[in-house]
């Protein structure tokens, strides 16, 4: 009798699918059962045991004491094109931030830039991902994913940041989003080994994952490739490790209590 399939939960995200690949068109589907979900959603379906690996948020991680199976995640070093600070006063004057609402380890990210760069403690909210209706709410806005792949930064007509740049400036380390986690005991060894095979087999099909996905999503098949093969990287290691470290040093512990913006 074959085992029961691993219950995995991956963020629905483009950035997401070179780490799934393998599980859903390789080898792997056969020993997971996948479900897609916001970032948000995940680290909740971790919480509650309706999955036993998630693609987890770090300040989720860290909240809910989650063990992490090594490898990969979400991670950049330097601009990273996906988590976009946008802002209709200037910075020293940001009093609140419209946060897109699947996004929590990227709030936490924005407070420490504006806070460290510019002296700003902004009160967060969580909104629906549209940034006229955000920015006419607050002062500031955050898209992350694929809504701030949708846009294109330089014709905004307000500042904006690319967060991934501003921690590399700010650290000199990879900045880590999110990474496979559930709750202490898992069986991490074989989730380890399906989840880097998982990887190998979307690394080497780059192409393959733009081609089927850059339309439906509305990203330029261009700016996928891009995005895939330069902005995101999947493999963590020391740096990411360390990258890690500074953000939850920067964040003062917030990743342990942030709510649920």
């Amino acid at each position: 009798m074959s085992p029961s399939p691993y219950r995995v939960g991956a963020v629905s995200y483009f950035n997401t699918l070179p780490l799934v690949w393998g599980i859903l068109h390789g080898p792997e589907r056969e020993r997971v059962q996948l479900s897609f979900s916001l970032p948000s959603v995940c680290a909740d379906e971790v919480e509650r045991g309706e999955i036993q690996l998630g693609l987890v948020p770090v300040a989720e991680i860290a909240r809910q004491g989650l063990e992490i199976v090594p490898g990969t995640g979400i991670s950049c070093r330097g601009a990273v094109r996906s988590i976009l600070l946008v802002s209709r006063v200037p910075w020293r004057r940001v009093r609140t931030l419209a946060a897109d609402s699947g996004s929590r380890t990227s709030v936490e990210l924005a407070q420490v830039i504006m806070r460290e760069r510019f002296g700003v403690d902004a009160k967060s909210a969580p909104f629906a991902p549209d940034l006229d209706h955000m920015l006419s709410v607050c002062d500031a806005a955050l898209l992350i994913g694929d809504a701030a792949l949708r846009i294109s930064p330089a014709e905004l007509r307000h500042e904006w940041l690319d967060l991934g740049e501003e921690w590399f400036t700010l650290t000199g380390l990879p900045m880590v989003f999110a990474a496979w986690a559930g709750k202490p005991g898992l069986p991490a060894g074989a989730l380890e080994e399906i989840t880097r095979a998982s990887y190998r087999f979307g690394a080497a099909k780059i192409e393959e994952i733009v081609d089927s996905e850059h339309a439906a999503r509305q990203i330029s098949k261009e700016l996928a490739d891009r995005y895939l093969r330069h902005h995101i990287r999947f493999e963590l290691g020391t740096e990411e490790a360390k990258g890690l470290e500074a953000f939850f040093e920067l964040a003062g512990g917030k990743g342990l209590t942030c709510d649920h913006a």
